[in-house]
């Protein structure tokens, strides 16, 4: 298969529980498996214990983290054109420019940016020169004036550069000539044998004999003796003339101050106005180790695509990664309440009344026909356990039963033993602060005018659930300023007993909670017999209840 270079995500909500986790992971693995695109499985949240015990346990890599799916410069067509050397010619950085269409070229050092040149830059050098010393002063190499006449060196070092004296043209006779040329000196010269001898006797330090005329073998003794350069180049003497000043290298001339660059990971909209207020087509792309990278134009920016996402185990705007709006969803596959997200164009969209979306993703493995490995049998298991805790949760359904037995069998593991394990990891919060405990496992959802965050910590343990307790009662108020709330409720559920604490906070949770379950609430807390679903349970009652 050939697969593209920019992969498609598959990622579940904010605050992934081991479902989230898991279906990303099994998904991107069928969709690679029956497709000729790249998927990748990410998270945009922290791995909770109980998820990374899973992970560790079948030897399977977390997905890489994202925070943000706005389009950034990586998404755009970056220009692959190598950093040229500050020595490199003004002639031959025009030549590359225009074999690579291009109007800027970035000078490099290494792998680091040191500078940009552009076409306009390049005309203004060859417009505005009018100092005859000009080639000294920038200490154009040997290597570059001869490569720019096409030249030859016959006598001397082609290694060093023109460090002294001016450059001129020996048009005149011997005795004019002695006028004008002093020591250091470059001179134009033709065949004229007397013109040459005095260039030389004068103290020149190179003499550029044009036209393709021959240089006799006195000449060049007598050079060597006076330590002057001899090249010849089968232009004509104005066309030297006119090259030579191109041989100047691009580092004399080159921007460095207030570059503007932009970094792979940068927003396109956050950079759009920086762009804006600059003339350049062309920018520099510095990549995350500080290094030169490539470059974009103005012309990248409107032709940059956008992420594509598949979204598992939500459907909710306020659950889903940072930026979503900006990005290309393709696909949603979930088995919650139908959400706030919405799409431009028709996707595919598959939403079953099971309780784990790694449910749905195993029966498409089995519609494909795909076979499934062990570890990522138990981590699909894992997810449908947790999600049903056990089987017991009243969102279980006989298919939910029937996928955990098949994926037990293939993994080789007792349903009950992982369980037991899994959530007693998940449950060993004593490193953790009451904050991350809350958000541990914690979605927001929209009901109507009001914004309501429901966390849920499972246990086996009695005793823990109430040290969980006190340790996060006093920072529900804090959480629900922090996300923006107007209630909080946190579900302390004891997996064996079949029923849940209900910590909260905010605005009518009290009276939401007492008229939903019909169960008095006291002191910030509420005992729910036989309540153990947020989805199934808990959002549709407080839903109920606020709309009613």
């Amino acid at each position: 298969m050939n697969k593209s270079d920019r992969p498609i995500y598959v990622i579940g909500h904010k605050n992934p529980d081991t479902d989230a986790i898991a279906a990303s992971i099994a998904y991107a693995n069928l969709k690679n498996l029956t497709s000729d695109h790249n998927y990748e499985a990410m998270r945009c949240g922290n791995i909770s214990l109980e998820t990374q015990y899973v992970l560790d346990r079948f030897n399977i890599k977390a997905p890489r983290f994202i925070g943000d799916v706005r389009t950034q410069v990586k998404d755009m067509e970056i220009k692959k054109l190598p950093g040229i050397s500050r020595e490199l010619s003004l002639k031959e950085a025009w030549r590359t420019m225009r074999e690579n269409n291009v109007v800027t070229l970035c000078i490099t050092e290494g792998r680091d940016l040191k500078g940009i040149i552009t076409t306009s830059d390049i005309v203004e050098t060859n417009m505005a020169i009018f100092e005859s010393d000009m080639l000294s002063k920038t200490n154009t190499s040997y290597i570059n004036i001869v490569q720019t006449i096409d030249g030859t060196m016959i006598t001397g070092e082609l290694s060093g550069a023109f460090e002294t004296g001016k450059t001129l043209i020996g048009a005149g006779n011997a005795e004019q000539l002695e006028e004008f040329i002093e020591d250091g000196d470059m001179v134009l010269l033709g065949n004229r044998y007397e013109a040459q001898l005095c260039s030389i006797e004068m103290g020149a330090s190179c003499i550029i004999v044009c036209g393709s005329c021959n240089v006799s073998p006195s000449i060049q003794k007598i050079a060597e003796e006076k330590d002057c350069r001899i090249i010849t180049s089968p232009y004509d003497t104005f066309t030297v003339a006119r090259l030579i000043n191109m041989s100047m290298p691009v580092g004399s001339f080159m921007k460095t101050d207030n570059l503007i660059s932009f970094k792979v990971d940068d927003y396109i909209e956050d950079i759009q106005p920086v762009m804006a207020q600059t003339r350049h087509r062309y920018f520099p792309v510095i990549d995350s180790n500080g290094h030169y990278a490539g470059m974009v134009s103005r012309r990248n920016f409107l032709g940059a695509e956008k992420k594509k996402l598949i979204l598992v185990d939500h459907n909710e705007k306020s659950q889903a990664v940072q930026g979503l709006e900006a990005a290309e969803i393709l696909e949603i596959i979930d088995h919650h309440r139908l959400g706030t997200i919405t799409t431009g164009k028709p996707i595919f969209f598959r939403n079953q009344p099971l309780g784990s979306s790694s449910t749905i993703i195993y029966n498409m493995y089995q519609e494909n026909g795909i076979d499934i490995a062990p570890g990522l049998a138990g981590l699909m298991l894992s997810a449908i356990i947790s999600d049903t805790l056990l089987y017991r949760s009243p969102t279980c359904t006989e298919i939910d039963k029937r996928a955990g037995a098949a994926l037990a069998k293939i993994a080789g593991v007792n349903e009950e033993e992982l369980a037991t394990e899994m959530f007693s990891a998940g449950s060993n919060l004593g490193s953790k602060t009451p904050s991350e405990i809350i958000h541990q496992d914690f979605k927001k959802f929209s009901v109507g005018d009001s914004t309501i965050g429901i966390g849920q910590i499972s246990s086996m343990d009695v005793n823990e659930l109430h040290i969980i307790k006190e340790r996060i009662m006093p920072e529900l108020e804090n959480a629900l300023n922090k996300d923006k709330l107007d209630m909080i409720f946190v579900m302390l559920t004891n997996i064996m007993k079949e029923s849940s604490e209900v910590l909260f906070f905010g605005g009518n949770a009290e009276r939401i909670l007492e008229r939903g379950f019909g169960t008095p609430a006291r002191n910030g807390h509420i005992t729910l017999n036989g309540v153990v679903s947020r989805k199934k349970q808990m959002l549709p009652t407080i839903t109920s209840a606020i709309e009613n």
